[in-house]
């Protein structure tokens, strides 16, 4: 196995562990609140990676419209997950974030007129199938964190379009910088209204989670450094069974059976569509409020 793939696992478990932290500290802060902390200690990797662009050239964008939608949605995006996070069982809410990559394609046909192969579109079906199977609408009652979910993956898919368009001609330090001045101001003035002073152990818990964040995103910039992104790529679907593994060890939530055939659909339908598109693949340091960015 390339060790670019055994980095990649590394780097996946990493931000597998921040988010169980979000699932923990959730119930007593708000979304914004998380959020606001989150990205200070997530703008880390951006410093340390960050040595061919100067700050000053930050504001000088070359789609100033779409970089701004881009960062309302991914801000939204961001609220609309970590509410699932904190609202629903852990391996539920990354079922449904694997959906993401079934509205990408839809978007990215309507709109940036990208040809989708035959066999591509079947794969999208059977893992959305595969969700289907998870969530279960109609048999069983959907809470309102498996909405917040779907609206997620909505926004995600949105973030991702867009940034498929302009990576190529944007400056990293726009990119990422941009969306974590964006990030910074709106989740300050829309937690205010519930602020909730955090304790010692809270604002220990939110280091910990900028580490784990910042780990793993220098992690993934290694892994591809040694490695062909479209091998790295599918072991982000590793983040389900983790999810799974962390779900029942912290807090006792354990799918039932229906469920974990779902999962493992979805599992086996998003590697396979990752193995098969020949799309190259553009990877940029995970940040907390940019959590479509791999």
């Amino acid at each position: 196995m390339p060790v670019g793939v055994l980095i990649a696992f590394l780097a996946f478990a990493s931000f597998s562990m921040a988010d169980a932290l979000i699932k923990g500290i959730g119930p007593g802060l708000s979304v914004f609140e998380i959020a606001f902390f989150t990205t200070i200690f997530s703008v880390i990797p951006l410093i340390i990676v960050n040595r061919h662009e100067r700050w000053r050239e930050m504001f000088q964008l070359r789609h100033k419209w779409l970089l701004q939608i881009r960062c309302v949605t991914a801000i939204a995006g961001t609220a609309c997950v970590m509410y699932a996070f904190t609202h629903i069982p852990f391996a539920e809410a990354y079922a449904i974030a694997f959906m993401t990559p079934v509205v990408v394609t839809v978007l990215s046909v309507v709109l940036l007129k990208e040809h989708v192969r035959r066999l591509r579109w079947i794969l999208l079906f059977v893992g959305f199938l595969g969700v289907l199977l998870v969530i279960r609408p109609g048999v069983r009652t959907l809470e309102l964190g498996h909405l917040a979910s779907l609206a997620a993956v909505f926004f995600g898919a949105v973030t991702t379009v867009i940034l498929r368009h302009i990576a190529p001609t944007e400056r990293r330090i726009s990119v990422i910088g941009v969306l974590a001045i964006y990030s910074l101001v709106f989740n300050f003035i829309f937690m205010l209204p519930s602020f909730v002073a955090p304790s010692w152990t809270q604002m220990a818990t939110f280091v910990v989670i900028g580490l784990f964040g910042g780990t793993g995103g220098l992690l993934i910039i290694q892994a591809t450094r040694t490695t062909p992104a479209n091998l790295v790529a599918p072991v982000q679907y590793s983040q389900l069974l983790w999810a799974i593994i962390l779900g029942a060890v912290f807090y006792s939530e354990y799918p039932d059976l229906p469920a974990i055939v779902g999962m493992l659909i979805v599992l086996a339908a998003g590697i396979a569509n990752v193995l098969t598109d020949k799309m190259k693949i553009v990877w940029k340091p995970r940040l907390f409020f940019y959590r479509t960015g791999l």
